[in-house]
């Protein structure tokens, strides 16, 4: 492994360019398989509990947007078949999911356009019983368009929020949406969500009934350098159908930018350190964690969070670090990625009880907690090589790319050199399968019925 991975340094090093990529998407799809779905187009069982014989048992299906096209292809996880092609709307589109795993989330930030994909698997509570549902994917005819460059999405515990940033040279303001999976499959014409009288490149975190979202200040009262960075935080209450703000920290957060939530906390990075917000009944109450030495004033930009996990990691400058709230403690990985490499994708487990760490030197780096001196300290739990190709090979602006699902410990990894994606069972470190592609993937994304109810895996 070592060798292998001094070959792939070496090979990057000697490369002409250094690539990286958002996830954004197009290319060319030759045949597809055809679909296979119940005589009904629904997959229909008695009354029944999760997990019990009349539940669908599937691996899931997977979104991928393809390069050089404007396609998105869903396929079926259990027998890799290609179910349906779909062309989008807009080039260039980003990819997500929606907060129930039901929905591919085209968005396009430059079009302010959201658009939704529907992956024809779900799961209804029909309040004695959940009732799950199997139909072939359709491109929905809803659509999000009249909030300005929608940038931030964020899910949590079944809803979603939709930051718009605005746009101070078209004189628009930011605003938020807040959407559920229902939402999507009832069409809602309007949602519930906050309306600024200021653009901000900014993140708002659903919570229930709350909503915990950025406030920016006037320029000349702001701690933040950039004009569009948020400083401060708030705390919105739904009242008949609209959010009102009942809430402010009177903390500031200089150059806010990234935000996680788990079981107990909300997460805010800032220049200077970490914003915990902590609930208790209807209030919020805030505190700083501020930069430990070995970051100085780095700021950290990107948080991780989940329900099933106690600390955040948070991201500074390509460098890991351990965020313990209910300790307010931060520290500095002890892992950390080689000299030369850098990630292109980080996400928690399913379970919460792994951290995966994608590089663009092709190895997908398993980290997990153990328990130390009574605190959780993250170690790397080993490393799988997921490409044989020269990475110095891969396509201009294109990187590597990870999804995780959410009803298996499975990781599935996507290779634009190869032009296929791989199936990585997380605990076991070994690829278990391939889906080969017609096109070069640029971004993908886990759809189908997700173990539990709480959806916890989130980030930005």
């Amino acid at each position: 492994m070592t060798h292998l991975f001094r070959l792939k340094l070496l090979a990057l090093a000697i490369s002409s360019t250094l690539i990286t990529a958002c996830g954004d998407a197009e290319t060319n799809i030759v045949e597809k398989d055809p679909i296979e779905t119940p005589d009904d187009g629904h997959d229909h069982g008695d009354d029944h509990d999760h997990g019990d014989d009349h539940a669908i048992d599937s691996m899931g299906r997977l979104a991928v947007l393809a390069a050089n096209s404007n396609e998105a292809n869903i396929f079926d996880l259990d027998d890799n078949s290609l179910l349906e092609s779909f062309t989008l709307t807009h080039d260039s589109s980003a990819l997500n999911v929606s907060p129930s795993y039901r929905y591919a989330v085209i968005a396009n930030r430059n079009q302010d356009y959201l658009g939704f994909i529907d992956s024809g698997l779900w799961r209804e509570d029909h309040g004695d019983h959940l009732h799950d549902y199997k139909q072939s994917p359709a491109f929905s005819d809803y659509e999000l368009t009249t909030g300005s460059r929608p940038t931030h999405i964020v899910k949590h515990d079944g809803q979603m929020a939709v930051f718009y940033d605005g746009n101070a040279d078209a004189g628009t303001a930011a605003s938020v949406e807040v959407l559920t999976d229902n939402d999507i499959a009832n069409k809602t014409a309007t949602l519930a969500g906050i309306q600024y009288d200021i653009n901000m490149h900014g993140v708002a975190e659903p919570r229930g009934e709350h909503l915990i979202a950025t406030l920016r200040r006037d320029d000349s009262e702001s701690t933040s350098n950039a004009k569009v960075l948020p400083d401060q935080v708030g705390v919105y209450h739904l009242h008949d159908g609209e959010y009102e703000l009942e809430q402010t920290f009177e903390l500031t957060c200089p150059d806010l930018h990234g935000a996680a939530q788990n079981h107990d906390y909300v997460a805010f990075g800032c220049g200077d350190g970490v914003l915990i917000a902590h609930q208790h009944d209807d209030e919020y109450h805030a505190e700083k964690i501020v930069n430990i030495d070995a970051l100085g004033d780095t700021r950290i930009g990107t948080l991780y969070g989940h329900e099933g996990n106690e600390s955040f990691i948070a991201i500074a400058s390509g460098v890991l670090v351990s965020i313990n709230p209910s300790e307010a403690e931060m520290e500095v990985l002890e892992w950390q990625l080689d000299e030369g490499a850098s990630a292109v994708s980080y996400s928690f487990s399913a379970s919460g009880e792994h951290f995966l760490v994608l590089d663009n030197l092709g190895f997908l780096n398993v980290l997990e907690a153990h328990e130390h001196d009574g605190h959780m300290h993250w170690e790397l739990a080993g490393k799988v090589d997921i490409t044989e190709e020269d990475v110095t090979t891969m396509p201009e602006g294109m990187s590597f790319s990870m999804t995780v699902s959410q009803n298996s410990e499975f990781a599935y990894v996507a290779d634009p050199i190869a032009q296929h994606v791989l199936k990585v069972h997380i605990e076991d470190l070994e690829i278990e399968g391939d889906l080969e592609l017609t096109f070069a993937p640029s971004a993908i994304t886990w759809l189908g019925i997700a173990e539990q109810s709480d959806e916890h895996n989130h980030e930005h």
